[in-house]
Parts: structure tokens; sequence; C-alpha cells
């Protein structure tokens, strides 16, 4: 089973490199926006505890999350593998969800970075915010505080996968193809 950890900075391509590697690999996505306003629709046990956080405007505990995760693989226990789409963004998440997947007899196979400078990072989010109209994407201060915030909270799970041999960087920059054979050759590598 080929488990793969997809991740970057904001604007660093994920959502649309993510795309790309579901169509030719045949993963499972598992997105935890998605995964959360999937439980939230359906009115779940898990999506009612976190409804119960998000109105007080709280973070969904990672306890919920994980159960959402864990409800997800079980959905798709015949699947090639998964891609997983922000999430882990923290060293107790990454240590959370290698729990899970041993007890599902599987683990990460590698977590591929991509790597993109902060110039270009912003270059990206304002030209995707004048295509969406996401008021996040088009604020110089929000995009600053965004890219600062992964920089200090999330890029240290990197040390975590990299002590396990699994964290791969890929340059993220270039065209949208290029970028995307680099992130072949690095999983057609793993087989």
């Amino acid at each position: 089973m080929l488990n793969i950890v997809l991740f970057g900075p904001p604007g660093a391509g994920k959502g649309t490199q993510a795309a790309n590697i579901i169509e030719k690999y045949g993963l499972v996505h598992l997105s935890t926006g998605d995964i959360l306003r999937g439980e939230l629709a359906a009115q779940s046990k898990l999506g009612l505890e976190a409804k119960k956080y998000m109105d007080k405007g709280e973070l969904v505990p990672d306890s919920v999350v994980i159960g959402m995760i864990e409800s997800k693989l079980d959905h798709h226990a015949d699947a090639n593998g998964f891609i997983f789409d922000g999430f882990p963004r923290t060293t107790a998440q990454a240590e959370a969800l290698d729990d899970l997947l041993a007890r599902k007899k599987t683990a990460i196979t590698a977590m591929l970075a991509l790597e993109v400078g902060k110039e270009e990072l912003i270059k990206r989010l304002q030209g995707r915010g004048k295509i969406s109209g996401r008021a996040d994407d088009q604020d110089i201060i929000v995009i600053e505080n965004r890219i600062n915030v992964y920089n200090r909270e999330t890029a240290p799970v990197i040390d975590y996968y990299s002590a396990q041999g699994k964290f791969k960087a890929i340059a993220g920059m270039g065209t949208i193809e290029a970028i995307f054979d680099r992130l072949c050759l690095v999983i057609d590598g793993l087989k």
C-alpha cells in the first residue's frame, strides 16, 4: 500500500499535484478539510463532536480528526493507498497517524514536500486570490502570516519524517507538468 503525506506551505501546489497523483496512482485523497465537511454534512457522531468545537471557534481536537481519518481508511480498505493532504500539521498528529496506520497494518511510505520560495508562494497565492475571490489569498499580511505559521508550527513535521528516512524534498518551482514529473520519479522509486 502506497501512503503519501503531501506537504508544503500554502501556495506550494499541493491541491493541484494531489489531483495528478490520485489520477495516476489510483490513491484515495484524504483531505482533512474535505473529511470534516463531509462528516458535518452527514451529521455523523464525529461530525457532531467536531461541530461543538467549531461553534466555539476552537480547533477540532486531534483525537476527533484521527477518528474521522480512521473511518475513511475503513471505508476504503481495498484502496491502493492514500494521499494525506493537510494532515498531519504537527508532530503530535504525525505520531497519532503512525499509531493509527500501525493498527491497520500499514504505514506512511513517504512525505513528499514541495519546496517553493517565499516570493513565489506570495505571487501564487495572490494569483489564486484574483481567480477564486478568496480574501485570505489577496491580503499580503494574511498571506505572510500563513507562511510564518507554517514555518513555525507545521514545518517541524519534516524532522519527524526525516528521522524515519521518509522525507523527500521535491523542487516545487517550474511548470505543473515538470513538478509532477519530479514527484512521479520519487513515487516510482518507492515501489
